[in-house]
């Protein structure tokens, strides 16, 4: 499947647990998904290539899928260590694509 958006709801996003859970809803991490950080990172850094496996979202090579995260400001203020993992992971998922030579592939819209 291709989508250009993301949703996911930041009053949900309270735990680790439940943080991993929700982005593997979302994106359609593959069963064997590790439930890290590092886990995340190399599903969502193959957004741009469907052969990989590790999403059930894609974009064209040069596109974006825009992560919504709906309630941020919550988040933000009720769990910032997750909150700032999100934001770190996002950034890193872009900057490592961007340092072999391919184009970012994640935007993030936040209401915060």
């Amino acid at each position: 499947m291709t989508e250009n958006l993301v949703v996911v709801n930041g009053k949900k996003l309270i735990d680790w647990g439940s943080f991993h859970r929700e982005f593997a809803a979302a994106f359609g991490f593959p069963d064997f998904y590790g439930n890290n950080m590092n886990a995340w990172i190399d599903c969502v850094s193959s957004l741009a290539d469907p052969d990989e496996g590790m999403t059930k979202i894609h974009c064209a090579k040069g596109r974006v899928v825009t992560l919504q995260i709906d309630h941020a400001a919550d988040m933000k203020a009720e769990h910032p260590e997750l909150f700032s993992a999100l934001l770190e992971s996002v950034a890193f998922v872009n900057w490592r694509l961007v340092q072999v030579g391919e184009p970012p592939v994640l935007a993030l819209a936040l209401d915060v």
